[in-house]
């Protein structure tokens, strides 16, 4: 999730004020509306043109802030670099969404879920609010990632596994090792991997650093494990035998 600093306008975020219930409820909404599109009868050649408008869209989004964030009065050694998980979430959305290649959905399933719902609960943002432009991106770049998460499983009815869960745990623990030790040698904290963010989020109930991170990734294999995928392969394994009946 990025950064952006304080700027002067009338209005900052706060967090779970008026624009942020706003988001939520937005949320809640696309959600539900994306679901229920993605179900209605359709051929191949409408639920493909469906999908691969919504990856443009996301991909667009995801370097139109890239651009943004490299322009001269936004550029930072220290947050400007597409460094952060959500950078990586947003090209691996797009591609999911175009492609519905396995490897990919199964990151956009526990990346969005898990990292980017995190992201819409307990924002690291302490920008401008609505309707400047960091708000927007910020919120677009976040929301966009968990609606194609939900699109995907439960509007299209792809399902995670045991070999999806590893393919994210191994992705997400490469990327955390090699933003740990550029973090160390830039003199950045990509990720809050090497120190906490100075707003408030759940990495402050986690201890000090370095025990936060490993507090954070026991947690979140977990979770991924624990609810994200064991309840999916045992509902496989009942239906199996049912299927096999027909």
């Amino acid at each position: 999730m990025r950064v952006v600093h304080p700027q002067a306008v009338e209005r900052q975020f706060a967090l779970y004020g008026p624009s942020h219930w706003a988001t939520l409820a937005l949320f809640a909404v696309g959600a539900v509306v994306l679901v229920v599109l993605a179900r209605r009868p359709a051929t191949a050649d409408a639920v493909r043109r469906c999908a691969r408008g919504l990856a443009v869209f996301a991909l667009a989004l995801q370097l139109g802030s890239f651009v943004y964030y490299m322009l001269p009065g936004q550029w930072s050694l220290q947050e400007s670099l597409p460094l952060q998980l959500s950078d990586l979430a947003g090209l691996v959305t797009a591609y999911a969404l175009w492609s519905h290649r396995y490897w990919a959905f199964s990151l956009t399933y526990y990346w969005g879920l898990t990292l980017s719902t995190q992201a819409l609960i307990t924002p690291v943002y302490r920008g401008p609010d609505f309707p400047y432009w960091e708000f927007v991106l910020f919120w677009a770049w976040h929301l966009f990632v968990v609606w194609a998460a939900i699109y995907l499983t439960w509007g299209r009815r792809m399902r995670p596994s045991w070999r999806s869960y590893w393919i994210a745990a191994v992705v997400t623990v490469t990327w955390a090792v090699t933003v740990l030790v550029f973090n160390a040698v830039a003199g950045t904290n990509y990720g809050y991997l090497n120190a906490k963010p100075d707003t408030w989020s759940v990495l402050e109930l986690m201890g000090d650093w370095p025990w936060y991170v490993l507090v954070e990734s026991t947690l979140v294999l977990g979770v991924w494990a624990v609810v994200m995928t064991l309840p999916w392969t045992r509902r496989s394994r009942r239906e199996a035998p049912r299927r096999g009946r027909e």
